[in-house]
């Protein structure tokens, strides 16, 4: 059930980015709760404006700014170069760096919701309307490298309505999703069937099955890509093709293949990767996908192998150089966990320990990892159809 009224939230809000300023305080001032408009301050050196804007989950707002930014001349640009929201258009330079947003323009206006390791970060520009899919507090930033902040000038004007409050129920302000709670349906003779590790072609056992999701095909394809992973290309071939596409269009390169590794007597259904541009080869988030032969009320029950790769090493069973993986292994499960249930397409989540559970190993490569054992379930809802 939503609310009918605003009267105790803000309505609206102004909130300036300043680039050149040095008060930092003035950025953590709250938005009004009477009607009035409230102004902020960023100095350019502060890679996110805290807006103080605690969202509900369905709360809906529009975007709207106005302003320009400059940079100063260098060795290709004498005069500088100044811009709008919708920042500069992408050049071949901009390859090279880490934007936040991948795909928008050179010192756009961009935001996201949550934690700086977790919120998917998404272009605004000079306008946009947004819905929080979760709950979850609003920050606002520039698509820019640090070294561009540390020498801009200028502002952006922002202002900020209030269109929907959003749910009133308790877990509509619960931030990042549903609380971890037993899913009956998730049984211990389940957890049984599910193998614990993948294998390699050679049949040498792997990775941990440390990830469940139950739901369509089409479920598990949407909340990845809403979550900002990539599906990653699936041979050498296509690796050189998309990366002489992605370059022509100015967008950095994120789908680098990864092996094929072994469930249920085949290889992976899907792979998808959450990489930092430019250090894609050797850092990411990665993870494998297959579908099970088991059903949970209905719907398929599909395991996942997660790990983030963190460098490289020897394989140690041919003396060549493959991936490390952070041997912490939990840490990329609870990665996986944040990401997909802040899109608001988890509508039940909980870990189980399994009565086998798989507490340290070695990938089939040889390196070690460890892990408490648990897997993560996550419940998710029903979606259309999309394109895979």
């Amino acid at each position: 059930m939503k609310t009918s009224t605003t009267t105790a939230r803000r309505l609206t809000a102004i909130i300036v980015i300043f680039i050149s300023t040095p008060t930092w305080l003035q950025s953590s001032q709250s938005p009004s709760t009477s009607g009035a408009p409230s102004e902020f301050t960023v100095p350019a050196t502060v890679e996110w404006l805290d807006t103080n804007f605690d969202l509900r989950a369905a709360e809906k707002i529009r975007i709207t700014a106005s302003g320009t930014v400059k940079y100063p001349a260098d060795k290709k640009h004498h005069d500088g170069r100044t811009f709008g929201p919708d920042g500069l258009e992408r050049s071949y330079e901009d390859l090279i760096h880490q934007y936040a947003v991948t795909d928008a323009g050179h010192g756009a206006l961009i935001a996201r919701l949550g934690s700086a390791e977790y919120g998917q970060p998404f272009l605004v520009g000079t306008g946009k309307e947004f819905e929080a899919p979760v709950a979850g507090r609003l920050f606002l930033g520039i698509n820019q490298s640090l070294k561009n902040a540390s020498t801009a000038t200028g502002k952006f004007r922002v202002k900020i309505e209030v269109l929907d409050p959003g749910l009133t129920t308790a877990t509509a302000v619960t931030a990042g999703g549903p609380p971890d709670a037993a899913i009956p349906s998730i049984t211990p003779t389940l957890l049984e069937k599910i193998p614990r590790r993948v294998s390699d072609p050679q049949g040498n056992p792997g990775d941990m099955v440390n990830i469940l999701l139950i739901g369509t095909e089409n479920d598990v394809v949407k909340v990845f890509a809403t979550a900002g992973w990539v599906q990653v290309d699936s041979s050498v071939q296509t690796t050189v093709v998309n990366a002489i596409f992605d370059s022509l269009e100015k967008k950095d390169y994120l789908t680098m293949p990864m092996s094929t590794l072994y469930l249920f007597k085949r290889q992976q259904d899907y792979g998808f990767a959450h990489a930092e541009p430019v250090r894609v080869a050797m850092s990411r988030n990665h993870l494998r996908v297959w579908k099970s032969p088991y059903e949970v009320d209905g719907r398929p029950v599909w395991c996942i192998a997660a790990t983030h790769d963190i460098g490289f090493e020897r394989d140690q069973r041919n003396n060549g150089v493959t991936h490390k993986i952070d041997p912490a292994i939990d840490g990329e499960r609870e990665y996986v966990n944040a990401t997909l249930t802040a899109t608001g397409l988890v509508s039940e989540r909980n870990h189980v320990t399994p009565s086998n559970a798989l507490t340290e190993a070695r990938t089939a490569t040889g390196g070690t990892f460890h892990s408490d054992g648990r897997v993560l379930v996550l419940i998710l809802k029903s979606s259309t159809p999309v394109d895979k």
